[in-house]
Parts: C-alpha cells; sequence; structure tokens
C-alpha cells in the first residue's frame, strides 16, 4: 500500500541527496520539483528535514567555507557561490568573517602554486597575476596589498 502522504517519499529522497553531500535548502527544492514533486510538499518535506536536522544550511556554509578556502579560493567568490544556492549574508558571514586572518595565507599558497616565488616582471604580468587572484575570489585591496609594485 502507498503511503498517503507524499512528504514521506519527498524526505527520503532528499535525505538520499544529503548523504551525497549537504545541500541548501534551494538545491534541495530545484532537484525534487525537477522529479515532478509538488512544491507544497516538498516545503513541508524539507521543513521536516529541518526539523530534525538532516538539512541544516548552517553546517552547508560552515563545511563549504572551510573546503573551497582549502582549495585556494576566496572570500568574494565563495560568498557568491553560498549565495547562489540560496543561503542569506547571515548565514555565510560568519564563517567567512572567522577567516578573515587567514584569507592572505590562503592567497599566498594558492599564488606560489601558480607562480612559485618569483615577483612579477613587468606590469602586464602584475596585472596577469592580479586577475588570476581574483577570479579565484580575493578583494582587489587584498590583492594590492599582496603584489605591491616596487614603485606603488
Amino acid at each position: 500500500m502507498d503511503d498517503p502522504d507524499p512528504t514521506t517519499e519527498i524526505a527520503r529522497r532528499a535525505r538520499a541527496l544529503l548523504a551525497m553531500r549537504e545541500h541548501s535548502r534551494l538545491e534541495l527544492a530545484r532537484k525534487l520539483a525537477s522529479r515532478g514533486f509538488d512544491q507544497v510538499d516538498i516545503d513541508g518535506a524539507l521543513e521536516r528535514l529541518a526539523a530534525e536536522g538532516s538539512l541544516d544550511e548552517r553546517r552547508l556554509a560552515e563545511l563549504y567555507v572551510a573546503e573551497r578556502a582549502g582549495k585556494g579560493f576566496g572570500p568574494v567568490r565563495i560568498r557568491a557561490e553560498l549565495l547562489e544556492k540560496g543561503l542569506p549574508d547571515a548565514l555565510i558571514d560568519p564563517y567567512l568573517d572567522a577567516m578573515r586572518d587567514d584569507w592572505m595565507a590562503y592567497m599566498a599558497e594558492i599564488y606560489d602554486r601558480r607562480f612559485g616565488s618569483e615577483r612579477p616582471g613587468d606590469r602586464d604580468e602584475y596585472a596577469r597575476r592580479g586577475r588570476f587572484l581574483e577570479q579565484r575570489g580575493f578583494p582587489t585591496e587584498m590583492i594590492r596589498r599582496f603584489l605591491r609594485w616596487p614603485d606603488d
């Protein structure tokens, strides 16, 4: 006999997705909607998962910030990615701020992996390296302080 409550099946599928990796509420809602589930039922199932602690966007933000920073991405890019996942600034900021003293070290590490310890030879190379760091998500002012062109 089928379960008359469709949120049970939706919650089961959502748990399977969460078992693979953390998801935001928005990501889960999109994936479940693409499988043909009704939005009202999806919302009910996600509420149930949040209440039981299976769906935890704070945990997602904390893990995501640590993982992406470890891969050499900066706070600007990480914030944009988390916003795209549907997380609000209020959830993102505490985890980015907690790493405030570490961002320069992460940037230096990714820079050294890519360019070595040799400083840029000319302004074009300085600009190219700056663009690389900017694309990785580091703030412009931090990049300028890090690269420090000799006559600046």
